[in-house]
């Protein structure tokens, strides 16, 4: 018998087992989040006898006497505090991490009121969090310091939501006390548990499955194999992903599924693995692109190595070059990266009515997973309700099957309710990438520093599936050239399978890394054309009504040269000062259909807000609710929103190609405003009662090399220039960032979403890396470079807004999500060039003060 204090109360168990799961599944005690059991993340933090401790390493036979407080044993003034201070400077997005950091800031402000942001820093350095940049958690925690030493009263709640304001998120308090519910959160009654045995070998022949051991375990529910899958590959947009290899089958990646095991309980699931025997013929995996693509390389997918080719010509640029004054040409490399959100993956599938099944997910669209669920399981859609709980961070990374097709598989033949959750590792190794790219560039200019023409080979390794490799492609092909005003471009792009790791969508998606290539070729062009390198920008830079390289006329609210002006003095004023444009789409595009869509419906007095878009930590339900308070004036304690629900809200698309402040927003303000017109009518919300308002918004594009003058590819773009400045000893001292988002929906999201990404932007220039050997990852999450407080430099955020017309949709907002980090890496490399002449062209940079 083991005994112990939890919150102020006495707690007894007979198991040693280890603190995190004893206060989770135990004592249900769900604000300690388990981000990675191997103590690098800080998500479980939690005080022992007054010191900040990870939950996931003492077991509780170390802990016998000792206090333990957790989120939920704040006194009410301290939940009060920390809910008013976090909310207040924004620092809760996915809010995965923040109950860990609550708690390392109790540790600091308990023995500390007057804090340093250095303190901060320090106190909150075991913590790691992808999203908000750390900038206003540290804000967050050194303003509670003064509510706590100067006694404040908690302000009251604003009675208004319009748009460029500040406004607290509706999603931050759940978030902070840890009360809003993520899927690993929940335990359901008869609940099981499943794991899928992984391939040995990235690419093997698979010769013989034997069970038999495996089923005679005393815990072994149901083995299943790819004979018990209807329809045996699933895949996002192209159906190539295995649900899992049969015998006889090869293997294509070191993820690839070969059995799925159940058990009662989830602790005996990988001795009941062990015992399954394989008997394997390896073969020589293919983990090159360029090896992949030789006319004797063996076949990853039967039609062939590669999955997508696109080609995208505009003008002569053959002929522009020959006749150019100046030209470069470079070949640029950029690695795998990992999405690295907070939360591994995590889902639960169980029966519903009548031969239907519910799941509970965290992913970045519920009725993707219905589409792929059904299509596996063989039934009609309808069959499949899928329900959203919190996500913690997606970043493009959820937005493939990982673990909810097997949940819902092992579900369809048990009957039971099925839990699947990756371990931190398995989140590394098995979920999908940053696509690594190879690229070469060929860029010109006249005499005086004007674009005449560019040229690229772009090769992206998609790995093993397809996933999202297509579209991903596309937009570093149409966003290759630049925010620039040149039209004669030649450019081809090839996605090829290997026996890698899957790239997928990654934040930014494809743009990263042909910017990188095309920044740095301009910055040579300045260098030969002898102007700097920001004035080689603003000559360049796209202004409204020129013509973007792909065809787009600029529209009258582009702002890119606004935000190279917002950024020259910093630039001009530092010797290490490195500088790079980029602009994002929002939307689709491209032809795609791309729909917005959201339900207002009067229950009880309130609006619901009903929209299928995924909040991943951007802040979806709170730009709804600002999008319907600015259109109707209502009292924002008057509207709720719901969480994504297949049943309940309406499909407003995947939360990807920051597409959702556009496209649901515009349909929430259409929503909204046929409910303002009742109450401008002179109705109130309980004449309205049981009613409902719907709102659809469809972006019309055209499709990628259509054959018009000046095709539309994007609804819109958003644009950035940013100055990344190091000190004399080549550490990032400051990152101011101009950028063009149209109107700010939410001040402190919007900042808060610059700030994560220009840190996640700076990881993946500096720190971050993937290294796959032979197919395999060769990474843990403490050792892939992720950037802690302690790392971080000072961030300066300027919102730009052109002078022309807004757009007119969404009151002129525009995305921010992708754009936030993509300039940053080409920033970082000019910056080093100027610091010691060497030119760098591969990621992460080498011989910095962060990689010797």
């Amino acid at each position: 018998m083991f005994t112990l204090t939890v919150n102020g109360n006495s707690v007894e168990t007979l198991q040693d087992k280890n603190l995190m799961v004893f206060l989770r599944d135990d004592l249900r005690l769900t604000s300690v989040k388990d981000g990675c059991s191997e103590g690098a993340c800080g998500a479980c933090t939690v005080l022992i006898d007054g010191k900040k401790v990870k939950a996931c390493i003492p077991k509780i036979s170390a802990l016998v006497g000792k206090s333990i407080i957790t989120v939920e044993g704040l006194s009410e003034r301290e939940k009060a505090v920390y809910v008013y201070c976090f909310s207040e400077a924004g620092a809760v997005q996915c809010g995965y991490c923040i109950p860990g950091m609550v708690i390392s800031a109790k540790s600091l402000l308990d023995n500390n009121l007057t804090p340093t942001r250095e303190q901060v820093k320090q106190a909150i350095k075991g913590n790691l969090c992808r999203c908000t940049g750390y900038v206003k958690i540290e804000e967050a925690i050194l303003n509670a310091a003064k509510f706590f030493r100067d006694k404040l009263p908690i302000p009251p709640r604003e009675t208004a939501a319009p748009l460029n304001q500040r406004f607290k998120r509706v999603d931050a308090a759940e978030k902070i006390l840890g009360t809003g519910e993520f899927v690993d959160d929940l335990i359901v009654p008869g609940m099981i548990y499943a794991k899928a045995l992984r391939t040995k070998y990235p690419r093997a022949v698979i010769n013989k499955i034997d069970l038999s051991k495996a089923l005679a375990h005393p815990d072994c529910v149901r083995i299943l194999t790819e004979k018990d899958v209807p329809n045996k590959k699933i895949g996002h947009l192209v159906k190539d992903w295995d649900v899992m290899i049969a015998e006889g089958g090869t293997t294509r990646y070191i993820g690839d599924a070969i059995a799925l095991v159940a058990t009662n309980h989830k602790e005996t699931l990988d001795e009941v693995l062990s015992l399954i025997e394989v008997d394997y013929s390896e073969l020589t995996p293919v983990t090159c692109p360029t090896d992949a693509l030789k006319a004797d390389a063996p076949l990853i997918h039967e039609q062939g190595n590669i999955m997508r080719k696109e080609v995208l010509k505009r003008g002569n640029a053959d002929q522009a070059i020959k006749d150019s004054k100046f030209v470069v040409t470079r070949k640029y490399k950029t690695p795998f990266n990992d999405h690295a959100f907070m939360e591994p993956e995590c889902a639960i599938a169980m029966p519903e009515g009548d031969e239907g099944l519910l799941l509970y997910t965290g992913s970045q669209s519920v009725y993707d997973e219905r589409r792929e669920i059904s299509h596996m399981l063989g039934i009609a859609e309808e069959k499949v309700h899928c329900q959203s709980k919190l996500v913690g961070g997606g970043f493009g990374g959820k937005e493939d099957m990982s673990v909810q097709h097997h949940a819902a598989l092992m579900a369809w033949y048990t009957k039971k309710p099925v839990k699947v959750k990756f371990s931190r590792q398995e989140s590394l190794n098995y979920h999908t990438k940053r696509h690594a790219m190879e690229m070469e560039f060929t860029t010109a200019c006249d005499r005086n520093g004007i674009l005449t023409a560019m040229k690229a080979i772009l090769i992206a390794d998609t790995g093993a599936y397809a996933s999202l490799g297509g579209p991903v492609l596309q937009r570093a092909c149409t966003h290759a050239a630049g925010p620039y005003n040149y039209q004669n471009i030649d450019i081809l792009g090839i996605s090829v399978y290997t026996n890698n790791v899957v790239g997928g969508a990654y934040r930014g998606f494809g743009v990263t890394q042909s910017c990188f290539a095309t920044e740095n070729n301009i910055n040579l062009l300045a260098e030969m054309v002898g102007i700097s390198p920001w004035e080689i920008r603003y000559r360049n830079a796209i202004r409204p009504g020129q013509i973007l390289p792909n065809g787009q006329i600029a529209d009258q609210n582009c702002a890119m040269a606004e935000c190279l002006e917002a950024v020259k003095e910093v630039y001009e004023s530092h010797p290490y000062a490195g500088i790079a444009c980029a602009f994002k789409n929002s939307g689709t595009g491209v032809g795609l259909k791309d729909i917005g869509r959201c339900l207002l419906s009067v229950e009880n007095g309130i609006v619901h807000i009903r929209t299928s878009a995924a909040c991943m930590g951007q802040g979806i339900a709170t730009m709804c609710t600002q999008m319907l308070c600015q259109e109707t004036a209502l009292d924002p304690a008057l509207t709720y929103h719901e969480r994504p629900d297949t049943i309940r809200t309406p499909n407003a698309g995947t939360s990807t190609a920051s597409r959702q402040t556009v496209l649901t927003g515009e349909a929430t303000r259409r929503a909204a405003q046929k409910l303002g017109a009742e109450l401008k009518a002179g109705k109130t919300l309980a004449d309205l009662e049981g009613l409902e308002f719907y709102g659809e918004f469809s972006a019309v594009t055209d499709p990628m090399g259509a054959p018009k003058d000046f095709p539309v590819s994007h609804v819109s773009y958003s644009y950035a220039a940013q100055v990344v400045v190091l000190d004399q000893q080549g550490k990032v001292e400051k990152v101011v960032a101009a950028y063009d988002v149209g109107t700010p929906v939410n001040i402190q999201s919007v900042e808060g979403q610059i700030e994560g990404g220009i840190i996640m932007g700076l990881g993946f220039a500096l720190t971050e890396d993937f290294p796959v050997k032979d197919g395999y990852p060769q990474v843990k999450f403490g050792t892939i470079g992720l950037m802690r407080a302690t790392d971080t430099p000072e961030i300066e955020v300027k919102l730009v807004q052109s002078k022309g017309e807004k757009l007119p949709y969404a009151f002129g907002a525009k995305g921010v999500g992708e754009l936030c980090l993509i300039p940053t890496s080409p920033a970082c490399s000019h910056a080093y060039y100027r610091f010691d002449g060497k030119f760098r062209t591969s990621l992460p940079l080498k011989e910095t003060y962060y990689k010797k």
